[in-house]
């Protein structure tokens, strides 16, 4: 293995793409609705699209696992939200023009709205349980531009309690450092069944758990518990997104989902975990920094791949700091293609590697710079 020059194989993607079409202009007549894209309001097409015959009118949804998100029952002041992953499996690039809902009690969230091949995403749509209650349907609209224009409706529904309150609205832990145990406090607050209770908490995740306390119970029919979430020093390094369940005696609601997410930091990560080198010409070069963080000063010993072609090249520092700035270079071959591979970083204070992934696409199109 060759430690200070990066390699990897070339891999031609052989997914089927669509024939992708021209788009033919907005219907006329009535309005223009507008949404809230990534780069601010824009306007999306009115009436039906009209395409070249050979195009797959839902090419879009192939990017998407599922097409439709039941929240379910949610208490007042919740953190209710849910993370859509959207994956680009064909070969040209994907560009999301916007995304909106028809209902302001869900919002949405792109935080990347230009996918290459193979790379992905993730939509946040979280509702608003502050300003709303009872049953809420809507659909959420996201609409693409490139390849060619797509529109794909998702239906979304939630039903808020208002009997049931969290404050805060869930157990955020944020950057938690691996090995140290943290606890983070819920109030449930509960109006109307004087004898209300919370039979059970369930948690699919071993390295979190639960616990419920009854503070007060008032002649009113007011109910109080202090919820305990804690975070186990076995929990593993990254992120972690759970759903802690609340049971109470209700019979019509009994469940109450409760957000538990967070971060778990290893002595030592790099970022960003995908190095993005785009769409570069044929013998082009192309360089991006690889960041390396540590709870103390370390050296980068090495870089590593199973595969050694010569395609990326990797300058190690010599002197040990807390933070490492390492540069790569993507040396783009001559043969156009999909370029993938993932790396093993070795350091000098650590018997784990640190593990990333890189990614090039090589175009003869492309004008070299």
């Amino acid at each position: 293995m060759i430690r200070t020059l990066l390699s990897c194989f070339l891999a031609v993607a052989a997914w089927t793409t669509p024939a992708f079409a021209q788009l033919s202009p907005p219907a006329p007549g009535g309005d223009i609705p507008v949404v809230v894209g990534p780069g601010g309001p824009v306007p999306t097409v009115a009436g039906p699209v009209v395409v070249q015959q050979g195009f797959d009118p839902q090419w879009a949804e192939k990017m998407f696992p599922k097409l439709d998100h039941d929240f379910g029952t949610v208490a007042r002041g919740s953190e209710a939200k849910y993370r859509l992953k959207l994956t680009n499996v064909f070969k040209e690039t994907v560009h999301i023009r916007s995304a909106g809902t028809t209902c302001k009690c869900f919002q949405v969230k792109i935080p990347k709205d230009t996918l290459a091949s193979l790379e992905s995403t993730e939509v946040e749509i979280t509702v608003d349980t502050l300003k709303f209650e009872g049953e809420r349907k809507s659909t959420m609209m996201i609409t693409f531009d490139r390849p060619a224009y797509a529109e794909i409706p998702i239906p979304l529904h939630a039903y808020i309690r208002k009997d049931v309150g969290l404050t805060p609205g869930g157990a955020q832990f944020g950057n938690v450092p691996k090995g140290q145990p943290v606890d983070r406090k819920i109030q449930v607050n509960h109006v109307g069944r004087p004898d209300w209770k919370i039979t059970e908490l369930i948690c699919k995740n071993d390295h979190i758990e639960a616990k419920a306390t009854e503070l007060a119970r008032q002649p009113n029919g007011s109910t109080t518990y202090e919820l305990v979430v804690s975070l186990k020093p076995s929990a593993p390094a990254g992120e972690f997104r759970e759903q802690l369940t609340i049971v109470t005696d209700d019979a019509g609601g009994p469940q109450i989902p409760v957000v538990v997410e967070g971060r778990v930091e290893p002595d030592f990560y790099a970022t960003p975990e995908l190095l993005d080198f785009g769409v570069v010409a044929p013998g082009a070069e192309v360089t991006r920094n690889l960041v390396i963080r540590g709870r103390r000063a370390f050296k980068v010993t090495g870089i590593e791949s199973e595969m050694t072609a010569g395609t990326f090249e990797a300058r190690l520092p010599k002197e040990g700091k807390a933070t490492q700035i390492v540069p790569i270079t993507f040396v783009a071959p001559m043969t156009p293609g999909v370029i993938t591979d993932e790396f093993s970083v070795l350091l000098d204070q650590s018997t784990e590697p640190i593990r990333f992934k890189a990614f090039g696409k090589v175009d003869p199109n492309k004008p070299r710079r």
